[in-house]
C-alpha cells in the first residue's frame, strides 16, 4: 500500500495526505481539518486543539523528518491558506470527507481492505507487536482515552519522550516496507 501511494497521480495534496496519514495515525479528520497555525516545524510539533479530538482534549503529535519533508513540500503548495488540506471548492473549507477513501478505492483498495481510519490499526498492531513501545505511550499517540476512571485520574503521563522516538521509529519501518522490507544478507 506504501508503494501504491508512492505512485498516485491524483492531486499532490490528497497524496500528501494520505502519506502524513500513514505517518502520524491521527484520525482521519484531525488530518482534514488541520490547519497551518497547528504546526511548529522547526520544534517537529503538531499541536491539535481540543475541538478538533474526538474527547476534547488537546494532543500533540510529534513529527518524523519524513513527516517534515512532506510537510514543508505542502506548504509551497497551501502554505498560503488556512487548512493543510483545502477542499477544491473552496479553501475556506477543508478537504471532504470522503476524499482519502475515495484515493485509496482509486489506488485499488476495497472498503474491506483499507481505509482512513485503518492507518491507526496498522500502526497500533506493528507497534504493539514489535515489543519495543509501552502501550501506554502507543495509546497517547493515539489520542486514546482509558475506559477506567480511577486508571484515568492517575495515569496522566504523556510519554513525550518514548513517543518522539516511536514516531521516528515507525517513520523509519514505513520506509523500510515501502522499500520492501529489510533484506538480511545470508553466509554461504
Amino acid at each position: 500500500m506504501l508503494r501504491a501511494i508512492e505512485s498516485y497521480e491524483g492531486g499532490p495534496e490528497t497524496r500528501a495526505a494520505l502519506e502524513l496519514l500513514a505517518l502520524t495515525f491521527v484520525r482521519p479528520g484531525e488530518l482534514r481539518a488541520a490547519e497551518w497555525t497547528e504546526f511548529d516545524l522547526e520544534a517537529a510539533i503538531w499541536s491539535i486543539p481540543p475541538e478538533k479530538m474526538k474527547m476534547k482534549r488537546p494532543h500533540r503529535v510529534p513529527l518524523a523528518p519524513q513527516g517534515l519533508v512532506i510537510l514543508r513540500e505542502l506548504q509551497m503548495i497551501t502554505g498560503h491558506g488556512k487548512f493543510l488540506f483545502p477542499s477544491i471548492r473552496s479553501p475556506a473549507r477543508c478537504m471532504s470527507e470522503n476524499t482519502i477513501n475515495a484515493a485509496l478505492r482509486r489506488l485499488g483498495f476495497g472498503k474491506d481492505e483499507m481505509t482512513g481510519h485503518g492507518f491507526r490499526s496498522a500502526a497500533s498492531s506493528m507497534l504493539n507487536e514489535s515489543g519495543l513501545w509501552n502501550a501506554d505511550a502507543i495509546e497517547r499517540q493515539l489520542a486514546h482515552v482509558d475506559n477506567d476512571s480511577v486508571r484515568r485520574a492517575y495515569a496522566r503521563a504523556d510519554f513525550w519522550d518514548e513517543r518522539i522516538r516511536m514516531m521516528a521509529w515507525w517513520a523509519d519501518r514505513c520506509d523500510e516496507l515501502r522499500r520492501g522490507g529489510v533484506i538480511v544478507a545470508l553466509r554461504a
